[in-house]
């Protein structure tokens, strides 16, 4: 037998970890993700956060590599996500320990996605296919196919290095995240030739070692040739105001909040002219009749602030059912004269704060839930036009689906990316920052210029290439100005959207299912490492089938 053939002999005969060492290994796991995250920030903790899961999944049966990335997904999400606790007592009403058991409840769903990644991981291996392939493959497939009411990526775990970030717009999230999957299963392979008494596969590690060169590489290059294109493009003065009106305060008192955006404005055009102002999610709280809306709007304000400017407004529609009347979470823009001349409704609705699951369908929830929002979605995704720009508009975090996105952005022609939010729901906390985290690959995605204005912070300007050209401060009312370029034309992402990782998502599901042709099971493999017995020996062991646990 060659060298090469031994050595994968001896990784075919890898013996899994047992059960509660891997599941402290798959909480570490969790936990190193956790702190790799957007609001913690430790960036280098990316490369390696994996490795204790990759470690404790190898060999494992289905249900139990699936119990692994549970317990991973849920010791991330429960430290990630821990803002969510008050965010429910916020709008639910309901006492602490009936909102953390509902956040754990929530928690468990969520930590599903890596539950997924698991159970794929294991039923390919089990099925004769090489594990690291299969890892990085359901690990990709998990972030695609499981929904989410949170939604987030690997990705933005760097998204403090837009340099290894630029293959977004080739594969959207999924392509750098699977570079820094590959970077993992490369420190992986030193565990496993450590566990194993063998040699590390160098290959193999220089292989998977290698797509992060690539990804920098690439990066470097494509920042300047991005660059370029912006400094030969027609630029526009944009603002954004910030008015930081407290989550009730914003309901009580909606005179206030307009009061501040229209001050805010002032202050801006104070310093020159401007071509555009964005305000935050309902910044216009008041709702407004939908037919009457445009003629309140221009003559409340909009026909008084000399700049066109895209506003967050609460608009109603009378229905002939029982509810009466229903509301809409609105874009509105005004031209420079204050008419309105496009609208935009919110169409990812935020649960329990704009809507009520079951509300619909069993009404009495809101005489319990008091405080969720009764809004319904929207059905156009054309983008907002100022003259001969087109502004792809989306409201609070809509703009962390990579897919919607582009689903807007090739509605029509589109020079812009807008964001309006109101993050105010979740506090002090580090969910901002892991929001603008996330949508940072938008911009690189589309290659556009991002203007985000929210309520609270955090508002910003991001360039086409991920980098943050300015950002406001959290639970501060501010006001700030940048100079953008208006840009169009296509990425392979926007053209060809998720389209590949679908293909991989089938291949991943296919692998888990059909044995592989000319190979062994992971029983057979590991019935080939174990010495005949003889007569004399006691019977051995009988081997288990991974499906057997």
């Amino acid at each position: 037998m060659n060298e090469s053939a031994k050595k994968s002999e001896s990784a075919a005969a890898f013996t899994p970890i047992a059960k509660w060492p891997a599941t402290a290994l798959a909480a570490l796991s969790g936990f190193l993700y956790f702190l790799a995250f957007p609001g913690i920030d430790i960036w280098p903790l990316a490369f390696v956060a994996l490795v204790p899961l990759i470690v404790a999944l190898r060999g494992q049966t289905a249900r139990r590599a699936t119990w692994l990335g549970w317990v991973a997904g849920f010791v991330m999400t429960m430290c990630g996500f821990y803002w969510l606790l008050d965010m429910l007592k916020t709008f639910s009403g309901f006492s602490t320990p009936l909102c953390l058991l509902f956040m754990s409840i929530l928690c468990g769903y969520q930590a599903g996605r890596i539950a997924l990644c698991g159970w794929l991981t294991a039923r390919a291996e089990a099925r004769g296919y090489p594990f690291f392939p299969v890892f990085a493959a359901a690990m990709v497939t998990s972030e695609l196919v499981f929904p989410l009411l949170f939604p987030w990526t690997y990705a933005a775990t760097v998204h403090q290095l837009p340099i290894l970030l630029q293959l977004a717009e080739i594969g959207g999230p999924f392509l750098p995240t699977l570079v820094l999957v590959a970077v993992n299963l490369a420190v992986a392979e030193f565990v496993f030739a450590r566990m194993q008494q063998r040699p590390a596969r160098i290959r193999l590690v220089m292989g998977l070692g290698s797509t992060l060169l690539v990804a920098a590489a690439y990066g470097g290059i494509r920042i300047s040739m991005v660059d370029a294109r912006v400094a030969a493009a027609d630029k526009a003065e944009v603002g954004l105001v910030q008015a930081n009106m407290s989550l009730m305060g914003k309901r009580r008192n909606k005179d206030e909040g307009l009061r501040r955006h229209v001050g805010k404005t002032r202050e801006l055009l104070s310093q020159g002219p401007l071509d555009l102002v964005v305000w935050s999610e309902t910044s216009v709280m008041a709702p407004q009749q939908e037919e009457y809306a445009p003629l309140t709007y221009r003559l409340q304000f909009a026909g008084s602030l000399g700049v066109p400017a895209i506003f967050g407004a609460v608009l109603v529609r009378n229905v002939q059912d029982g509810r009466g009347y229903v509301l809409f979470n609105s874009a509105l823009l005004s031209d420079r004269r204050g008419e309105v001349v496009g609208r935009y409704d919110k169409q990812y609705l935020l649960a329990f704060g704009e809507y009520l699951p079951f509300g619909d369908t069993f009404p009495k929830l809101y005489e319990i839930s008091r405080n969720s929002g009764r809004f319904s979605k929207g059905t156009t995704l054309e983008p907002l036009r100022l003259g001969e720009r087109g502004l792809a508009t989306f409201i609070c975090y809509e703009d962390i689906d990579a897919g919607f996105v582009r689903s807007i952005v090739n509605s029509g022609e589109t020079d812009l990316l807008v964001n309006i939010t109101n993050d105010a729901w979740f506090g002090d906390t580090t969910e901002p920052w892991i929001h603008l985290a996330l949508s940072k690959l938008r911009a690189i995605e589309h290659r556009r210029f991002f203007v985000r204005s929210t309520n609270s912070g955090v508002s910003a300007f991001i360039d086409p290439v991920g980098r943050v050209l300015k950002h406001t401060g959290t639970f501060r009312e501010e006001a700030a100005r940048e100079t953008v370029a208006w840009l169009r034309g296509s990425t392979v992402y926007g053209i060809v959207g998720n389209a590949p990782w679908w293909l991989l998502a089938l291949l991943s599901a296919a692998v888990a299912f059909r044995r592989r042709p000319g190979g062994r099971t992971a029983p057979e493999a590991e019935k080939k490492t174990k010495k005949p017995a003889k007569s004399s020996d006691a019977a051995p062991e009988e081997t288990k089938s991974p499906e057997d646990e």
